[in-house]
């Protein structure tokens, strides 16, 4: 599993019929400290993320472990939306803007 930014959607009028109705979006790999890296990956969305939103993804043959992305051509699922991402006891990011005010 890994964290990512949704950066972006990907439209594929030719596709799989498998995958018919499922929304994949560009997702950006983010170090502990969220900085953006360099790697990015195009995921199944299982969870109705949003561009901007930071997300908990998975690779690989658990991609399709999900409800929405079971036994299709999948390769890569965001399955988590992030709330609140703490380390150490210190909250390095959180979705609602009382907890960010205090955000150490």
């Amino acid at each position: 599993m890994f964290l990512a930014k949704v950066v972006g959607t990907v439209v594929a009028t030719q596709k799989d019929p498998k995958l018919a109705g499922l929304k994949l979006l560009l997702v950006q790999h983010l170090s502990l400290d969220l900085e953006p890296t360099k790697s990015f990956v195009v995921a199944a969305d299982s969870v109705g993320s949003g561009t901007g939103e930071v997300v908990v993804c998975a690779t690989g043959s658990s991609a399709r472990l999900t409800e929405v992305t079971d036994k299709l051509p999948v390769d890569a699922v965001i399955m988590a939306i992030v709330d609140t991402l703490e380390i150490n006891g210190a909250i390095k990011y959180s979705k609602s803007p009382e907890a960010a005010s205090v955000k150490s």
